[in-house]
């Protein structure tokens, strides 16, 4: 059976290095968030947090909550693997388009980081659909709470905090990753 161990959190928490961990350890990834900025770029707008939000929102609202989430079921479906990552559950409609497309097959992590946490990671990174304000984090945090995050959220299975060194978090993510890994090579 295929496995899909997808990351929901709240911006900035960590699911993009979570990710990177999974990459390291040769699991095939899907980032959410390539299909959205994708599409900014293709309705020719600047890749900022603004027109990223809006087209997030607009996908959505034209194609229903669980739009992002169809639009990735193909691309994990043909990495041909049996474990799968996928990076940025932003909605319980993602989750349940997940659940019905991947069955027991789909595991889901939440990442928790408190909100200046996040903010001091914002700072850092340096992405063009980044906000540069705590305002602007907390608006973020809001849109994308309205599209189903807190429910995605609760839905998990499994829970990640993010509050400490990189070195913890690194390590808390191997041992999730590795405990699915193993349990899908004893199959």
């Amino acid at each position: 059976m295929m496995k899909i161990i997808a990351f929901v959190g709240m911006p900035a928490s960590g699911k993009s290095e979570a990710s990177r961990i999974a990459a390291e350890m040769d699991i095939p990834v899907i980032i959410m968030g390539d299909v959205i900025r994708k599409e900014v770029l293709k309705r020719g707008l600047e890749p900022n947090d603004s027109n990223t939000g809006m087209v997030a929102t607009d996908l959505r609202k034209c194609e229903g909550m669980d739009a992002v989430a169809r639009r990735c079921v193909s691309q994990i479906r043909e990495t041909g693997s049996e474990l799968v990552v996928v990076d940025g559950v932003r909605g319980i409609a993602e989750v349940e388009c997940f659940r019905q497309e991947f069955g027991k097959g789909f595991i889901l992590i939440s990442i928790y980081a408190p909100l200046e946490v996040r903010f001091s990671r914002v700072q850092k990174r340096g992405r063009s659909d980044d906000m540069n304000s705590i305002d602007g984090l907390r608006q973020r945090d809001e849109r994308e709470l309205s599209w189903g995050m807190g429910e995605a959220i609760e839905a998990s299975n499994v829970e990640i905090e993010n509050s400490f060194t990189l070195e913890t978090f690194r390590k808390d993510v191997n041992d999730v990753l590795n405990n699915y890994l193993k349990s899908n090579s004893e199959k």
